[in-house]
């Protein structure tokens, strides 16, 4: 008997093949090997006229991926489709399954939560079929999102200087855009606080007479002043002992914000580097899944991994450390098909595998490792320390904590944000009268809401229901490179063509493109997988309100003027401006299609260095037809030498070829080594 497993990527077949041993053979479908035509009604890839029914094609460059995968499918006796454990990974094996033509009697579907020996072998022994479902999700999901993507982006095109629009993006961008509008409409208001400053303290005036105290302006700060002196009266000390507890794992969403806070990553770069971790990593002796799946809205985790962890925590620490598995709060959107984020073994420890990782794998592994680590820890205890001080019927407060016993914070500080406020011991005070060295008035104004950070604005919307683990990268991602917005200071401020598509949106769209109609649609995509809901019927009542608001926009939505050069046009003498083509932005005669001028861009070109393989012409940076970077020999077409990615101007000394910048290190594609 032969058996084929097939996953989705390449960096997974080795490591599984090694466990599983040569009855089976491990090969890849390098991730969707289908989607939608661009053909057909709008060019959607979709009857929508016949119940939505889609036309596949198989994606450009995959013919020869699928022609593998159908010779080894029929050179096998037994299938296992082992695509990702989610939505997505479901619908790629149902896509296979489908396109490849395996009979229903010879596939088994498995999934692996974690790449690891024991749950590779336990998965293939524990096989399934495809959860059609899921995959009707899934399909629907990609129906709507084609559907929105197409006809909106088609008229943002048309009608304004953006480029695209879609289901969620739209709405994530409204929220940035919103949170901006709030800040500039925000007018400060004033007001005073008054502190007394006892050396190794401070106390903040709160009430008069019991009564909370507001005070607006400088006089009124100076009026208090007045009635106050510098002798307090020690009204009460109050001692109360807290216990803080650690976070759940991570999840998606969390692991996302606490990589950009305190590693400084953006998304979409902690979801590549967890994908590593996740597939396997090269340990020496073995390679190894080093964190369970990243794509996850569960905080769940196994016994075994519970008991593992325990043990562990008692051997290194003590008893005392042990603590409670934590449950987090369950969301009525929460998919719980697998685990939360840790690693796959608590005694690979960061430092053991860290000669095996790049600094950046090393990081995020560490952060994941620690924060399961200390989720199974004690909660921390404080002191808490309440002091109230009286001033002539002016009452003070001063507040302070010490931590008592660290518990989780023994591994778990460094991520922390919050520090100790040391308060004196007033139980040695010979005299309930304390005197403060200065008493100062201070002006403050109220500020408006933050703006979004790649972190807040994910937490956002995974608060409001928007988005999925499997896409807040992608979203962020996106209204970035659409130039929707900028960060400045690590802050997303929106660019005014991110204003001028919010504001189209909402002028002909309110009703869909909005958090609720979202969420909504969330809501409705987990009811189709848990076959509460007709996936058709969703469609259909989705299209029957969307297209007609299409229809009318592309009649009454104004068009935007294209922006004059301040140049005339040599052959008409007409105002030439600035026109958005296939391949960026060109500029052209305001009389089109009458006058049919277009100005010749005269392009700079920055010789790199001297082609290695004709050795006469320079190395610059030139353009496909499709407008995508390469870098070739100026002496084109006598020499054909060319790369996809930028020479440095370095020669590996090993074996003399173009050292090259890629992924941010200086490699030699033909060593395959850092330089």
């Amino acid at each position: 008997m032969k058996n084929l497993v097939i996953v989705e990527s390449p960096a997974k077949c080795k490591t599984i093949e090694k466990y599983l041993g040569s009855d089976y053979k491990v090969v890849s479908s390098k991730g969707h090997i289908r989607d939608l035509a661009t053909t057909g009604k709008f060019g959607l890839g979709v009857d929508v006229d016949a119940d939505f029914k889609p036309n596949y094609v198989i994606i450009k460059g995959k013919t020869k991926d699928v022609n593998m995968l159908k010779k080894e499918v029929n050179n096998a006796d037994v299938v296992y489709l082992a695509t990702d454990p989610d939505r997505e990974g479901e619908t790629i094996s149902w896509h296979i399954y489908d396109e490849v033509k395996i009979p229903d009697s010879k596939y088994k579907r498995v999934v692996f939560n974690e790449i690891t020996k024991d749950v590779v072998m336990n998965s293939i022994n524990n096989p399934g079929k495809i959860d059609m479902n899921l995959v009707k999700s899934g399909e629907t999901r990609r129906i709507l999102d084609r559907i929105i993507g197409f006809r909106l982006s088609k008229l943002m095109q048309r009608k304004t200087g953006g480029k695209s629009a879609g289901r969620v993006q739209s709405v994530a961008l409204k929220l940035i855009v919103d949170r901006e509008r709030e800040i500039r409409a925000f007018v400060p208001k004033e007001y005073w606080t008054i502190e007394a400053d006892f050396s190794t303290f401070k106390a903040v005036l709160e009430k008069y007479h019991g009564k909370e105290v507001e005070i607006p302006n400088e006089v009124a700060a100076d009026e208090i002043l007045g009635k106050l002196s510098r002798s307090f009266k020690i009204e009460s000390v109050t001692e109360k002992e807290k216990n803080k507890a650690a976070r759940e794992v991570f999840k998606t969403s969390t692991l996302q914000q606490l990589a950009s806070s305190k590693l400084n990553f953006a998304p979409a770069k902690t979801m590549r580097i967890a994908q590593k971790l996740y597939e396997g990593v090269d340990l020496g002796n073995e390679t190894v899944g080093l964190i369970t799946y990243m794509r996850t809205d569960s905080v769940r985790i196994s016994d075994s991994f519970v008991a593992d962890a325990y043990n562990y925590i008692k051997g290194t620490f003590g008893d005392d450390y042990v603590g409670y598995v934590k449950k987090g709060k369950k969301s009525e959107n929460v998919q719980d098909a697998h685990e939360g984020i840790r690693p796959t073994s608590i005694m690979r420890t960061p430092e053991s595998v860290k000669a095996y990782l790049s600094a950046d794998e090393y990081k995020l592994y560490r952060l994941i490792y620690i924060r399961a680590l200390a989720s199974l820890m004690k909660d921390a205890k404080t002191k808490a320390t309440t002091v109230i001080l009286e001033n002539n019927g002016y009452t003070f407060k001063a507040t302070g904590s010490v931590l008592v016993f660290d518990g989780y914070l023994k591994v778990y500080q460094e991520y922390e944000d919050s520090e100790d406020v040391v308060l004196p011991d007033f139980k040695n005070y010979k005299s309930d009268v304390i005197t403060a060295d200065k008493i100062d008035k201070i002006q403050h104004f109220t500020k408006p809401a933050p703006r979004y950070t790649e972190s807040s604005l994910i937490k956002e919307m995974e608060s409001l229901g928007i988005g999925r683990p499997s896409t807040y990268a992608t979203i962020v991602a996106t209204i970035k490179d659409r130039g929707y917005v900028i960060l400045k200071d690590k802050k997303f401020e929106p660019t005014e063509i991110g204003e001028e598509t919010t504001d189209k949106l909402q002028e002909f769209f309110s009703d869909i493109v909005n958090v609720e109609y979202t969420a909504n649609m969330e809501h409705d995509l987990d009811e189709i997988a848990e076959a509460k809901k007709d996936n058709i019927k969703v469609l259909h009542e989705f299209y029957d309100e969307f297209e007609p608001l299409v229809e009318k926009a592309f009649k009454e939505m104004e068009k935007k003027a294209p922006v004059e050069t301040g140049e005339v046009c040599p052959e008409c003498g007409g105002n030439l401006v600035i026109r958005k083509g296939k391949y960026g932005e060109f500029v052209a005669c305001s009389n089109y299609p009458t006058c049919k001028y277009i100005k010749k861009e005269k392009k700079e070109v920055t010789e790199i260095c001297k082609c290695p393989k004709c050795n006469q012409g320079m190395i610059v940076e030139r353009k496909t037809k499709k407008g995508k970077i390469f870098y070739g020999c100026s002496n084109y077409p006598k020499c054909n030498y060319a790369l996809w990615y930028k020479p440095t101007g370095e020669v590996c000394p090993k074996c003399g070829e173009l050292i090259v910048e890629k992924n941010g290190q200086n490699i030699c594609l033909n060593c395959d080594e850092a330089n």
